[in-house]
């Protein structure tokens, strides 16, 4: 199946932030059935990230704030070729920046290497002066998605923040800019408080929710970007299983991206591009393009 420019195996994609830190992580998620596979963020500069604890468990899912750690484009250049020479499945590169300058420099960077796409990461919800401090803008949001497309010449995919008012009007910024697809959610703020110390969990203080309780938000995002937008919508936030990832593609999601779940089962992938087959073949269809966005259709 192709969607937005790359060739998939499956409607299942690693999403950015797990088990993509090197290029055998990544390469195992292809051989675990993943259809394509998302680097973790890369930036201008290395950067250790934020202090431990960076992550906790909840009953509803996770809170991160790993605050973006990354080795930079020139020291992550061999993970990207490493996990190509072990792989056929797209491998899809994800970048940050503060400005569009930074941006595009990043995805320069990374051209030698050969990703088959980049995906913007104008949404992580806890790195000061990154991802969302400048996803919340249409206009920077524009200014970026123009500029790194204008620079490569691969498909330019940008990972929307839910935490706005209204995810359309950034999404139609990307659009507008020559974004190949928008890919929606990133983790929704969020804070956990130990009750016994009084202090904040994390070490950030607050970091982004992600795992089951976002999930209606997620699908409620995908379902408003596909009335709005003309460039495919790839769903991702709170998918455990085939039922989760199907409910996402009703609501308009081309393609699902699988991060929290695989904490738990790094099989994930096959399964749930298993059941989304015996879904299509029970109601009779033949592709997942025959019921993207079907839910539009029973109003």
């Amino acid at each position: 199946m192709k969607i937005a420019g790359i060739e998939l195996k499956n409607p299942t994609i690693l999403a950015s932030g797990i088990m993509g830190t090197t290029g055998a992580a990544l390469a195992r998620m292809s051989r675990n059935g993943a259809g394509a596979v998302v680097t973790k963020s890369i930036g201008p500069v290395p950067n250790k990230g934020h202090n431990n604890p960076s992550m906790v468990e909840l009953e509803c899912g996770y809170i991160n704030a790993m605050g973006l750690p990354n080795p930079s484009y020139s020291g992550f250049c061999e993970e990207i070729g490493i996990a190509k020479s072990k792989t056929d499945a797209p491998l899809i590169a994800s970048i940050f920046g503060g400005d569009a300058a930074e941006f595009t420099e990043v995805a320069n960077g990374l051209l030698s290497s050969k990703p088959d796409c980049f995906e913007l990461n104008v949404s992580c919800p806890h790195a000061e002066g990154y991802g969302a401090s400048v996803g919340t803008d249409p206009d920077l949001v524009h200014e970026i998605t123009a500029s790194v497309v204008d620079a490569v010449d691969v498909p330019v995919w940008v990972k929307l923040t839910p935490n706005v008012t209204d995810i359309t009007s950034i999404g139609r910024a990307a659009e507008s800019a020559g974004a190949s697809a928008v890919v929606a959610i990133n983790t929704v703020r969020g804070m956990a408080i130990d009750i016994h110390s009084g202090y904040p969990i994390l070490g950030n203080r607050f970091g982004g929710l992600s795992g089951p309780a976002v999930k209606p938000v997620a699908v409620k995002c995908v379902y408003d970007l596909y009335e709005a937008l003309d460039i495919p919508v790839i769903g991702v936030g709170g998918i455990t299983c085939p039922q989760d990832a199907i409910e996402m593609i009703l609501a308009g999601a081309s393609a699902v991206e699988i991060g929290s779940a695989v904490h738990d089962d790094t099989q994930i992938f096959e399964t749930i591009s298993k059941g989304i087959d015996t879904y299509l073949q029970k109601y009779g269809y033949s592709k997942t393009e025959d019921i993207t966005g079907l839910s539009h259709e029973m109003i």
